[in-house]
């Protein structure tokens, strides 16, 4: 039974996206962890390997950025919804001062992207897929949209984890009925047992 998720939000967002608490709704009655994750690459993954040490989520959801930081996350069974994993590229385009779109536990109304922000987050990129086992791709589920208007990594994602993820209709950032439709169906399939 899906008890405990882990949301990992995308890029300029927070835990307070939208979508946690769509997850909240739709996958009752799991509780739905959605921490703040922080712009410098290695302080975000130091931060998402402690919550699932410490909380071992039986689901990790990722969104775009999360989907990157998802996939990382080695062994927990995972659902990547429009995931980047070439998130530097989009960086370098947005250096400086950026806003958050939507609001953080502390506050924060801004962060910077610089250079070294973006060859951390390269240098990341680099060795993401490797160490993919046939577990690995058992525990790992997919979703892209068929009009992403930022992010096309489905063919990438096919190469590592041949048949794991499906297509829907639908922009970059999910609706409400299309994570109905489309995310729940994917979670379920998961929802058999307790984590790896």
């Amino acid at each position: 039974m899906l008890e405990k998720i882990l949301f990992i939000h995308g890029l300029a967002s927070s835990g307070a996206y939208k979508m946690a608490s769509s997850l909240r709704m739709l996958l009752k009655p799991a509780t739905v962890l959605a921490p703040d994750v922080p712009i410098d690459p290695e302080a975000a993954l130091g931060l998402l390997r402690g919550v699932c040490e410490e909380e071992r989520p039986d689901l990790i959801v990722g969104l775009s950025l999360g989907g990157f930081w998802a996939q990382k996350l080695r062994g927990f069974r995972k659902i990547l919804v429009n995931p980047d994993f070439h998130v530097s590229r989009l960086m370098r385009t947005m250096t400086g001062e950026v806003e958050y779109l939507s609001p953080r536990a502390d506050g924060s109304r801004s962060f910077m992207i610089t250079e070294d922000i973006c060859r951390g987050y390269e240098a990341l990129e680099e060795d993401e897929f490797n160490g993919i086992d046939a577990a690995e791709i058992l525990l790992t589920r997919a979703m892209f949209a068929d009009s992403d208007e930022l992010v096309h990594c489905g063919p990438e994602f096919e190469r590592h984890y041949p048949g794991r993820g499906i297509s829907y209709p639908g922009k970059h950032l999910p609706t409400y009925p299309e994570l109905k439709a489309y995310l729940v169906p994917l979670a379920r399939e998961f929802d058999c047992g307790a984590h790896l």
